[in-house]
């Protein structure tokens, strides 16, 4: 399928806490159900769940027979929230993503919902505090960086990972602003809030562990439930959406999208969640003491993304290609027995790290993380002459970039008192004589050599400085 064919879209009970209990309850481990079921043996739930993709479905029912023959049935509409309180998403929800790309490769239509509205509520499951309050024109920046990395994201799967033999379902990238605009506040709480019970919604987890904690919470965070649950209502009405997929810390949120819509419409709806994903020490994958692995390639580069992967732990390396690829599970297993028969080619850490980063910035982004690979870590002259610009300055990103106007008879030292690479007057010259110079991965130790092109100066006009270990300066020579 051409990728102009994507089709993307920019677009009651008595006693609440209760019946809350037995929802709760009915809240089954996805492995504990699905191979227990016929109708799902061969399914894309039990794929997904030996994958590791998969946790928890909700209603009971739904892990054992319904939700299994719906799927089965026809294409359904399966839908997942972000909202867009950053510019751009995380690694923490590229999981989220990964599985509407397994749905969408299974024939089902699915639905990227921007929470461009519930940006400004906040939601506050898993804050011990609130989130800092966004303006508008905040969360609409933010709203337009993370539909473009959506968008990327599903175009890459569709041209490099999808099996062209099988038919994909559409894909619509929608904001929720769309349809609270047009909404008055009394109309709204009149339609909908009849509809909630409070001691149901005083009974989440999400808001009882805000209610314990010294700041107590809001009335605008304490609504936040009212707004996901009728973002599913809007998307079933609309869309004929049935299936919801989020983060275990969504459970309250699920459940209430789920009772809201049955009780409003009569009709049942499903949720699935998706595992947190954590590193061995326990830490949120890709926010690892508060650097966040993002994924735009503004904040954070192909390079860093493909090294982030790659420096993972052996113990991870099999589940997160089991997680984050698309590589048949038999195959996972054969990379990781050529692991365990020579551990120091990290054979299953460089696929992994290939495959994430093939998926979030296409072929090109990968040939540019090796290129940087090579450059900074084999000191490859052929790999710093193919970089551009925009490639020096991701790899080293404290490093200052300057212009230069390159004169006959530049020298060494000239280069490098031009660039501040080193200080004026004796002590500069003494640092290049004694070696602590080096241009493009080569020890300079003459301050008088003229630079000389294709070794001083790269071919693309490039010259890589660096003064000890960590010191870069790159320098691009504009000719006279």
């Amino acid at each position: 399928m051409a990728v102009s064919m994507l089709g993307f879209c920019c677009c009651v009970s008595r006693h609440p806490s209760c019946s809350l209990l037995r929802r709760a309850r009915l809240f089954l481990t996805l492995g504990s159900k699905f191979h227990r079921s016929a109708a799902a043996s061969s399914g894309l739930l039990l794929s997904l769940h030996k994958r590791g993709v998969l946790k928890d479905s909700f209603p009971e029912n739904a892990a054992q027979d319904q939700l299994p023959r719906l799927l089965q049935s026809a294409p359904q509409t399966v839908y997942c929230g972000f909202d867009p309180t950053a510019d751009s998403l995380h690694v923490g929800n590229l999981l989220a993503i990964i599985g509407l790309l397994h749905f969408r490769s299974a024939g089902h239509n699915v639905v990227a919902l921007l929470g461009g509205a519930t940006a400004q509520i906040g939601d506050p499951s898993g804050k011990t505090s609130e989130r800092e309050r966004l303006s508008a024109e905040m969360v609409e920046e933010n709203t337009r960086g993370i539909r473009e990395s959506i968008q990327r994201i599903f175009i890459n799967h569709e041209v490099l990972f999808h099996d062209r033999s099988r038919p994909l379902g559409t894909v619509n990238v929608l904001n929720n602003r769309s349809w609270y605009k047009s909404w008055e506040v009394v109309d709204f709480l009149s339609e909908t809030g009849r509809h909630f019970r409070m001691g149901t919604m005083l009974s989440r987890h999400s808001v009882q562990s805000r209610l314990r904690s010294a700041d107590g919470m809001s009335l605008t965070e304490f609504t936040y439930q009212v707004f996901q649950a009728y973002d599913f209502y809007h998307l079933h009405q609309i869309y004929g959406c049935r299936i919801q997929l989020g983060g275990t810390d969504q459970l309250g949120n699920l459940m209430s999208g789920h009772e809201y819509i049955h009780k409003v419409s009569g009709e049942e709806v499903y949720g699935l969640t998706i595992p947190l994903v954590t590193s061995t020490t326990g830490d949120k994958l890709g926010k690892t003491a508060g650097n966040a692995v993002w994924l735009n390639r503004d904040k954070t580069s192909p390079f860093e993304l493909y090294q982030f992967f790659l420096r993972q732990s052996d113990a991870s390396v099999e589940r997160y290609l089991k997680l984050f690829t698309f590589l048949p599970l038999e195959e996972v297993e054969k990379l990781m027995e050529q692991q365990r028969e020579d551990p120091s080619k990290r054979l299953a850490h460089k696929r992994l790290a290939a495959e994430v980063t093939k998926l979030v910035h296409g072929k090109e982004g990968l040939e540019s993380a090796k290129r940087c690979t090579n450059a900074l870590y084999h000191s490859s002259i052929q790999a710093l002459e193919q970089m551009s610009d925009e490639e020096l300055q991701e790899l080293f990103r404290e490093a200052p970039f300057q212009e230069m106007l390159l004169e006959p008879g530049t020298t060494v030292l000239d280069a490098c008192r031009k660039a501040s690479a080193i200080p004026d007057g004796p002590k500069g010259y003494r640092m290049i004589s004694e070696g602590a110079v080096w241009i493009n991965h080569k020890r300079e130790d003459k301050p008088e050599q003229v630079l000389i092109p294709n070794i001083h100066i790269l071919s693309n006009g490039l010259t890589l400085l660096r003064v000890g270990k960590k010191n870069f300066h790159i320098v691009k020579w504009l000719s006279l």
